[in-house]
């Protein structure tokens, strides 16, 4: 990574999570773990798993429904 300015851990983990959205690895319609797992899973506090989430929100990779949990949305082919 030499040569890369410094990133968030929150979006090196949302950048994680989409590398495996878009290789198939989290298919659409997977079910993201909760923040406390997706956290333990990634070596990071839930809060900076919570982050991540938002942040795949603002990408558009993910939807989350209340009382149900966090899911893979369809993305554009050739992404």
């Amino acid at each position: 990574m030499s040569g890369e300015f410094p990133q968030y851990v929150y979006v090196q983990v949302a950048d994680q999570v989409e590398a495996e959205i878009r290789s198939g690895a989290l298919p659409v319609g997977a079910r993201l773990p909760n923040e406390r797992d997706m956290g333990a899973q990634y070596g990071v506090a839930p809060g900076t798993a919570r982050r991540a989430v938002a942040e795949l929100r603002e990408r558009g990779l993910v939807a989350t429904l209340p009382n149900k949990g966090t899911f893979v949305l369809a993305t554009e082919p050739g992404q």
